[in-house]
């Protein structure tokens, strides 16, 4: 019985955390989604009053971007396609331009050292 006890303890314990984990997640939910820009301008700009960067311009676009994009999850999959299709246009073009690089080398060459040498 004293076991059972510890062990009921032990799950109420669990519970007890879950339920604050819960509630703090729930918390920052209702703050919105967009609370974590808001602290990193907050910290960006006490920063640099300071004289020190804190962000990156280039992480400053992905985050401006980023915004644009939130609400246009279509727009957003078709990009990614379209990005996706382009990469694999190009990296095909590469592999065409190394074999016929790869052919030009070995037509450039004279036939005895394809061969193998004068006497091979």
């Amino acid at each position: 019985m004293a076991q059972l006890e510890a062990r009921r303890r032990a799950l109420i314990g669990r519970c007890e955390a879950q339920r604050a984990d819960l509630r703090r997640r729930l918390a920052q939910a209702r703050r919105g989604p967009l609370a974590w820009l808001r602290a990193g301008v907050g910290a960006s700009a006490a920063a640099s009053e300071g004289g020190r960067r804190v962000r990156h311009p280039l992480a400053w676009t992905v985050a401006v971007v980023g915004l644009l994009l939130l609400g246009r999850p279509r727009q957003v999959l078709a990009a990614l396609a379209w990005t996706r299709s382009a990469l694999t246009l190009l990296a095909r073009a590469n592999q065409v331009l190394n074999v016929i690089a790869a052919l030009r080398r070995r037509h450039g060459e004279p036939a005895a050292e394809r061969r193998g040498g004068l006497h091979g």
